[in-house]
């Protein structure tokens, strides 16, 4: 290629100041990168032993978690300033003070909440191992599960959510997405001892509510009827509600912001859903048909 500064000229005429692929302030901008690395040093936090820096010829706990808190208060308090858009950083990496101190309260508030994240996914690990049969030990699903995997970037994301930090907690998410093919938006409400077997194509929604003791198997989607409105639809229940103790088989769509999924029900495979079912409900489709009874049972 002979050309390359009469394409470069071309290119860069081609960018522009206004439209929204063109951001040539890249201090203004999160890392994806650095969210990313903050997303597998917190793994080495909730799970010590499972995930550590395996270039370490010593591992002492409480030498490694100092440094791994540190690196990620650094990380972090930057990427938050940042996204809240409330300083840039400067050409030596420096932050308004301002800016620094917002996003140091929120950084020290999310690490507050470290221990309460892991009580939450000790209850999720062991869902995971009450519900495959195909687990050996608890230690196997930690190392290996992607459900486990997804659920815990979520738990994490969601926190951020709740401190109303924008953009990064959909950045862990789809890092997560990426690494398992599970998509659980961050905005989501989930309960404890939650349970994703197999995972590739789970979708959870934004709005979408899930009880306690929620099962999920793999390609299922939790989702809106229709995005038709476009950013009308911004703040409104979109996503169903999964009462506690439903189990929903591979390939069912339950989508709708007013559908709601009673306690103690089962819904097959391949089920569409858009209407409410009481609790105690079977589904099963059959023929493209869907029949229901009225009391507990199991598939």
């Amino acid at each position: 290629m002979k050309n390359i500064n009469g394409l470069t000229e071309l290119i860069l005429n081609d960018y522009g100041e206004t439209r929204a692929i063109d951001q040539m302030d890249v201090f203004s901008l999160p890392s994806k990168r650095k969210t990313e690395r903050i997303v597998d040093e917190l793994f080495e936090v909730i799970y010590p032993g499972y995930y550590h820096n395996s270039s370490l010829k010593m591992y002492n706990p409480r030498h490694t978690l100092a440094a791994l808190v540190e690196d990620i208060a650094y990380n972090l308090e930057r990427q938050v300033a940042i996204v809240l858009g409330n300083a840039e950083e400067d050409e030596d990496g420096e932050l308004a003070a301002q800016a620094e101190a917002v996003a140091e309260e929120i950084t020290a508030e999310f690490l507050h909440r470290i221990p309460m994240v892991r009580a939450k996914l000790e209850k999720d690990v062991e869902a995971f191992y009450e519900g495959d049969p195909a687990a050996e030990d608890r230690a196997e699903i930690i190392s290996s599960y992607p459900g486990l995997y997804a659920v815990t970037v979520y738990r994490l994301a969601h926190e951020l959510t709740k401190l109303n930090v924008p953009v990064l907690p959909r950045i862990m998410a789809e890092y997560a997405h990426a690494k398992t093919g599970v998509d659980i938006h961050p905005g989501a409400e989930i309960g404890e001892y939650f349970f994703i077997d197999h995972g590739t194509g789970v979708v959870i929604g934004e709005t979408t509510v899930i009880g306690d003791h929620v099962k999920i198997y793999q390609g299922v989607t939790l989702g809106g009827l229709s995005t038709s409105g476009g950013q009308d639809l911004r703040g409104c229940r979109r996503h169903p509600t999964i009462e506690d103790n439903v189990t929903i088989y591979s390939g069912a769509s339950i989508l709708g912001g007013e559908t709601i999924i009673g306690h103690d029900s089962v819904i097959g495979g391949s089920a569409f859903i858009t209407k409410s079912v009481p609790p105690y409900t079977r589904i099963n489709v059959r023929n493209q048909e869907q029949t229901m009874t009225s009391k507990p049972q199991e598939i």
